[in-house]
């Protein structure tokens, strides 16, 4: 198998199916898997990764959970992972977020996923593909990857600090209050994660050099470490990946807003600025 980068374009998987030692996750609805997904290409419904319980909905499960996921998935050590859905990146960054916190570093980004695969017009099955299950076990999840409540609060105003909250924006002001305050970490900035997929050009990220120009003028640069989150590390999925595919150091907040807007103690700042 020849080398596949972070980030890959339809065309460029295509010309290489079928590919040994790969396995292609789908994280698309269900629906839209069974109607047409990628040639071999597994499905992995969403909820299998999270804790599902407050005040962090959006954390791992247990050790011993994400191993059945995995195993029954087929996933060895040896396996590079592709990962796709069908919303431009959200769910399947987030799947990358998790194989890094297992320690399972061999991975790609299917550039848009389904919709830039059908908008090239390339082969697709329907139905679905039962995996041929492995013996795949989580023992620790890793350090570098993500922080903690504790943890931010710690280095909130650092220099080499920076939050990107990848909510809405009336989410971001306060103007939307999900969860029991409203608002947002003290110095995060605001970028909606959908507004970094382009939706003329089948939900692929955005031009990457302009990308990184914009997020470094928001102070999202390359010598800070930096921390995203959303309301349940859902939509933060896609700014991790978008970051790591960037260079940036990121990492990410799985307590989010769910965790941070329900604690009376956390500072919370609203309005448009950071």
């Amino acid at each position: 198998m020849s080398q596949l980068p972070l980030l890959l374009e339809p065309r460029a998987l295509a010309e290489r199916l079928p590919l040994n030692n790969v396995l292609i996750i789908d994280q698309s609805k269900r629906e839209t898997y069974l109607q047409h997904h990628i040639p071999a290409a597994v499905h992995l419904d969403f909820k299998r990764l999270q804790l599902g319980i407050a005040p962090t909905p959006g954390a791992l499960p247990s050790l011993q959970q994400l191993s059945e996921v995995f195993s029954q998935l087929g996933l060895t050590a040896e396996t590079h992972v592709i990962a796709y859905d069908d919303e431009g990146g959200g769910w399947a960054g987030r799947l990358l977020w998790v194989l890094d916190m297992i320690g399972h570093h061999h991975y790609s980004y299917l550039n848009g996923g389904i919709h830039a695969w059908l908008q090239d017009g390339l082969p697709t099955e329907s139905g679905e593909l039962i995996p041929t299950p492995s013996g795949y076990s989580v023992s620790q999840l890793q350090d570098g990857f993500s922080l903690t409540k504790e943890e931010i609060l710690a280095r909130l105003g650092q220099p080499d600090f920076a939050v990107w909250d990848a909510r809405s924006q009336s989410e971001y002001n306060g103007e939307k209050v999900i969860s029991a305050r409203g608002g947002h970490i003290p110095g995060a900035v605001n970028y909606e994660w959908t507004l970094g997929m382009d939706k003329a050009n089948g939900m692929r990220i955005n031009e990457l050099e302009a990308f990184r120009s914009l997020l470094s003028s928001m102070g999202l640069t390359a010598d800070k470490d930096i921390a995203t989150h959303c309301q349940t590390h859902h939509r933060s999925g896609y700014t991790y990946l978008v970051g790591k595919i960037l260079g940036l150091k990121m990492k990410a907040y799985p307590g989010s807003w769910a965790e941070w807007g329900n604690d009376p103690s956390t500072p919370v700042t609203t309005g448009d600025q950071p």
